[in-house]
């Protein structure tokens, strides 16, 4: 079990401690939502999740088959809802590989990323894409 210690600071600002390390993140209402927008929002946050989950569990994939994973980026691009109760509509999920890495890699590291346990979590309930590219690859995969 890890605890997350949060607390309301007031004017839509939260302060996030985690407690095994004591590392902590503040969050604020998005301008669209009566907030200032000067930090994540907690739907913000949700979509960091998905990205920094993705890349770590290709990090762990690639630590554990002794290859260098190189530099991997991912940039998550969040959608809300326009109408009814407001929520994430969508995903988007653009992640970049080394050209270095082989064919049978990139599949090992796609098919890890589509079961990330905070992509098996959202699945039911928000659209998510994952959009790969390289030098010599470029697809859309919705899920």
């Amino acid at each position: 079990m890890t605890a997350i210690h949060c607390e309301y600071n007031g004017d839509l600002h939260c302060t996030a401690r985690h407690g095994p390390s004591g590392a902590v993140l503040e969050t604020d209402a998005p301008t669209d939502h009566d907030g200032f927008g000067e930090s994540f929002s907690p739907t913000d946050l949700v979509a960091t999740a998905l990205g920094t989950c993705v890349l770590t569990v290709m990090g762990i994939t690639a630590r554990r088959r002794g290859w260098a994973l190189g530099e991997v980026k991912a940039r998550v691009e969040k959608t809300m809802t326009t109408e009814g109760p407001r929520r994430i509509d969508s995903l988007q999920v653009r992640i970049s590989l080394p050209v270095e890495l082989s064919m049978q890699q990139k599949a090992l590291l796609k098919r890890v990323a589509n079961d990330c346990p905070v992509k098996r979590n959202l699945d039911s309930s928000v659209r998510i894409d994952l959009i790969w590219s390289d030098a010599s690859l470029m697809t859309t995969e919705s899920i």
